[in-house]
């Protein structure tokens, strides 16, 4: 079975998951201006893509016998745009990071179907990053 470290990491990673959906919605609401209507939409479908990554590493960490979190990391929506930008370009890597590490340590593991949820999830992770990247640099 799974060792107490991945197990921790899943987590950790459900935390973050749960924070950034709420954090992406709540700065979808909260956006304000002409930008906003470019890309509030876009905001909105993260937020839920996020949700949904919760909810699949949730199932899957239950089903390894740990009781998932229901605790986000700490919320930061930010006060105007490009501050809510930083922030979730640093949510986005900090998660790349964690879950190249869940990948490594479910691969030494043989968990070969943790990590192949974690390498769906870090490619539509890495695609925020790119979005909200990309977003800051117009800024």
């Amino acid at each position: 079975m799974a060792s107490k470290e991945l197990l921790e990491m899943m987590n950790q990673a459900i935390a973050m998951e749960i924070q950034v959906s709420i954090q992406y919605m709540w700065q979808h609401i909260q956006w304000m201006g002409v930008k906003h209507y470019a890309v509030s939409g876009k905001f909105k479908e993260i937020a839920i893509s996020e949700m949904k990554h919760a909810e699949s590493i949730a199932e899957r960490l239950f089903f390894l016998g740990e009781l998932p979190t229901t605790e986000p990391t700490p919320v930061n929506v930010g006060k105007n745009l490009k501050e809510m930008l930083e922030q979730n370009v640093k949510d986005e890597q900090k998660a790349i990071d964690l879950y190249k590490k869940i990948i490594k340590k479910a691969d030494e593991e043989g968990d070969l179907t943790t990590s192949e949820i974690f390498r769906h999830i870090l490619v539509e992770e890495e695609d925020h990053l790119d979005f909200f990247t990309s977003i800051l640099e117009e800024i």
